[in-house]
């Protein structure tokens, strides 16, 4: 993108003002090279974005911003409850997210056995594309279940790190909002079988080390510590999700003219929306809710499936490996929150979509043993380079709706990523650089591979020199599961 069509407000801040309808500005996080590098296709869709009914303050792009359906990625925006929900600034694989499992061994003691860890991990963990569940497939009593309790469904079949996980998630892992009877037949049974799996495309399951720590009070407030043998897995609603997705769009597509104008003209039909109190808006609200209430469920069962691989790997007890979850974040999602506009609380619905929430010190909804502190935002990067925990700020409450990135963010398609790595053997390179990887197939590998991804360490640097967050601590890969 041209910075010059930009104003820059300051060195990582850009606005592009209101025009062409827009009812609100666009505002970019990025330093002069993630602004270069944005894709003008993201920057059209930060444009229309900006123009849907009910927005307030603005439309936000985070430094890991690129293209999506509808909304970009890394895109944050907050409406009235009087305007509109719209199932593109959620996107397909609602509640995709990241969980950080922290554990009570150097990674230097374990050094030896990464191998056998990644091979277990490998096993008891179904990756790639339609894998079916390492659980039984689920009745349609059971299903509802997860779709109602989220997290606690898989907590109680003992497939835990800790006894406090639940404090330790996002909203204690669960939506209450959730409405079961909005998710379609086609849906429930696409997510029968699917619980406790990881996925495909940029889904992963890691093992790292604690490379750096940047705030030791904080890291210490979150349990990690510099060598530590952490896992990072990061998945979402898998096939459920995506259906209860492309349900709302045909529905809200087909149903738009119903609506008024502001609904049935849009800049694009991928940002195809209802008004959050009609019908059709809460009908996709309580589905999403539950879709994201199976998301829970699934990284809560992987938790549990992959701490059993690591004590099975290494021979050693719960006692031993003494795991617990840090935290639990998502990072496609719209919630109804309180947040400050025009010096008055409002109730609002945020959308987040490829962007975490990043709370700040005080907010009673951070869980109380991290309060003081902040929320921890988890930020994934590519399997071959570090990923990030950081805090969230009074800043970010103050300038994004609490909001920050979630990741790298792709700087080619995959098409593009499988032609640059034609003749490689990515898993090797991996391997060379002491990364063990394993995977279903090498087109995965390929698409995933570092070079389609910015430098996450330069998408984090951005925020945290902008006040958005706090850095606490740098992982590194040292083994990855891939779907």
């Amino acid at each position: 993108m041209d910075p010059t069509s930009l104003t820059r407000v300051s060195d990582f801040e850009w606005h592009i003002e209101p025009r062409d309808g827009m009812r609100v500005p666009g505002i970019i996080y990025a330093d002069e090279a993630l602004i270069r590098d944005l894709d003008d296709k993201a920057a059209t869709q930060i444009v229309n974005v900006a123009k849907l009914p009910g927005i307030v303050r603005a439309t936000y792009a985070m430094p890991d911003a690129h293209w999506g359906y509808g909304f970009p990625i890394g895109g944050v925006a907050a409406m009235r409850l009087d305007g509109a929900v719209s199932p593109g600034g959620v996107g397909y694989d609602i509640n995709c997210g990241v969980r950080l499992i922290a554990t009570g061994l150097a990674a230097a003691e374990v050094g030896a056995h990464i191998d056998d860890i990644v091979r277990e991990l490998f096993r008891a963990v179904p990756a790639g594309v339609g894998a079916r569940g390492a659980l039984t497939t689920l009745s349609a009593k059971e299903l509802r279940q997860v779709l109602t309790r989220g997290a606690r469904f898989s907590v109680e079949l003992g497939l835990t790190a800790g006894s406090d996980d639940l404090d330790r998630c996002e909203d204690g892992g669960v939506m209450e909002s959730a409405d079961p009877d909005a998710v379609s037949e086609v849906a429930k049974r696409r997510g029968a079988d699917q619980l406790g799996t990881l996925g495909s495309g940029n889904h992963f399951l890691e093992v790292q080390r604690v490379e750096e720590v940047y705030d030791d009070a904080t890291a210490r407030v979150f349990g990690l510590a510099h060598g530590q043998l952490v896992l990072m897995i990061h998945s979402g609603s898998r096939g459920l999700g995506y259906q209860v997705c492309d349900d709302a769009l045909g529905v809200l597509t087909r149903e738009a003219h119903r609506f008024g104008e502001d609904y049935a003209h849009l800049p694009d039909p991928q940002l195809a929306c209802a008004p959050i109190e009609s019908e059709a808006g809460r009908r996709y609200l309580g589905a999403m809710a539950a879709a994201a209430n199976f998301a829970w469920a699934n990284r809560q069962a992987m938790t549990g499936l992959a701490v059993q691989a690591v004590e099975r790997a290494l021979g050693v007890g719960p006692s031993e490996l003494r795991a617990r979850l840090v935290y639990d974040v998502c990072h496609n999602i719209a919630k109804i929150e309180e947040h400050e506009i025009e010096g008055r609380r409002e109730r609002l619905l945020v959308h987040r979509k490829g962007a975490t929430r990043a709370f700040g010190p005080g907010d009673p909804r951070i869980p109380a043993a991290y309060r003081a502190v902040g929320q921890p935002v988890l930020v994934p990067g590519d399997m071959g380079r570090e990923s990030y925990v950081l805090a969230g700020t009074e800043r970010a409450m103050r300038d994004t709706f609490g909001s920050a990135c979630h990741g790298a963010g792709r700087v080619m398609s995959r098409h593009q990523a499988l032609h640059r790595a034609r003749g490689r053997r990515i898993d090797e390179e991996l391997r060379e650089r002491g990364i063990i990887v394993m995977s279903h197939g090498r087109r995965t590998l390929a698409e995933e591979m570092s070079e389609a991804y910015k430098d996450v360490t330069g998408v984090v640097d951005v925020l945290a020199d902008e006040g958005i967050v706090r850095k606490v601590a740098r992982l590194v890969p040292l083994g990855v599961v891939k779907g």
